[in-house]
């Protein structure tokens, strides 16, 4: 399934829906400190941070990537549900490492640290844990 990852700037109306239904599976414990998707999703855009996985047209999954001074921060990683177990996430969490090592920075999975789903993702990607 070849992805492609991409900054979303400017979305289209397809793209704004595929977002919406990408964080409409998420976990509640996903969003904060947005108060829902749609303020994530508008934030993330107007901020330049939302990176997202795009396959025959149409947007799978998506995360936040905020580019700090000393290292880098990917967040609110999520998949559509129906999409799950194929590679979206790995695919986005790839091309994340790859622009902050082309960038110098280190990256960071930022998360709650007391979920135990995100401790062992951020494990076995070998990546600092820094809480939400």
């Amino acid at each position: 399934m070849p992805v492609i990852v991409e900054t979303v700037s400017a979305p289209s109306a397809q793209d704004r829906s595929d977002l919406e239904k990408i964080y409409a599976d998420a976990p509640d414990w996903l969003l904060p400190p947005f108060a829902d998707a749609a303020e994530l999703i508008g934030q993330a855009i107007a901020r330049g941070q939302l990176l997202a996985g795009r396959f025959n047209d149409r947007l799978l999954g998506a995360a936040l990537l905020e580019k700090n001074e000393d290292h880098w921060r990917l967040s609110h990683l999520c998949v559509r549900k129906v999409t799950r177990q194929r590679g979206v996430g790995r695919r986005l969490v790839d091309e994340a490492t790859r622009l902050a090592r082309e960038a110098g920075k280190p990256l960071h999975l930022a998360a709650p640290r007391d979920h135990l789903e995100t401790q062992a993702l951020a494990a076995r990607l070998h990546l600092p844990l820094d809480p939400l």
